[in-house]
């Protein structure tokens, strides 16, 4: 049986990873906050990734998950990990006119079992979009994990949702950013706005 991987072991290895910024940051919802979780400090390393993901592979290990499928751009490191660690497929959900799709001749036949994941959840964007992606295959869903929600539990997808590590991170709507109005100067470090 699998080690279960504790939320502040989560936390810990973000930290150790130096992935836990403070500032002023454009979310990739286009909210505001004043820390950033930058996965990517820690997908950098797949000692960190293995272990993440193994966490997550084992709360679905019993659901008969037959592909992972994740969102570009983190969302394709994770599906892969968990799908390898699961002996399953993994699919990734691209951007083609503003609409989550697969590409390349890849294909999500009607009723799989289908397991999404994401790195992390703000507004739950991209999830609900791998959500719409698969409802038009007629993939069965079976859950969803996110590496962090920083939503603290409050993003509803319609479907199970496992988070390795939830946080209640404030954001705000630009227009009534309070670090915007102290003039504190706003990072974009989401591919939405670079």
């Amino acid at each position: 049986m699998a080690t279960v991987l504790t939320a502040e072991e989560v936390r810990q290895i973000f930290l150790d990873a130096g992935a836990l910024l403070n500032g002023h940051f454009r979310l990739s919802s286009g909210r505001h906050s004043a820390e950033y979780w930058e996965k990517f400090w820690v997908l950098q390393w797949p000692h960190h990734v293995e272990r993440l993901c193994a966490e997550i592979a084992r709360r679905y290990r019993d659901d008969g998950v037959e592909v992972v499928l994740g969102p570009t751009t983190g969302g394709i490191l994770i599906a892969f990990e968990v799908a390898r660690q699961l002996g399953v497929r993994a699919l990734y959900a691209e951007k083609e006119m503003g609409e989550r799709t697969l590409r390349r001749g890849l294909q999500l036949p009607p009723g799989t079992r289908t397991l999404l994941v994401d790195d992390v959840l703000t507004t739950g964007g991209a999830l609900r979009e791998c959500v719409q992606l698969a409802e038009r295959h007629e993939a069965r869903i079976v859950g969803a994990a996110v590496l962090v929600d920083r939503s603290g539990g409050n993003v509803v997808i319609g479907h199970r949702l496992e988070a390795l590590l939830t946080v209640h991170a404030v954001t705000y709507a630009p227009e009534e950013c309070p670090l915007c109005s102290r003039q504190i100067p706003l990072h974009t470090p989401g591919s939405s706005y670079t």
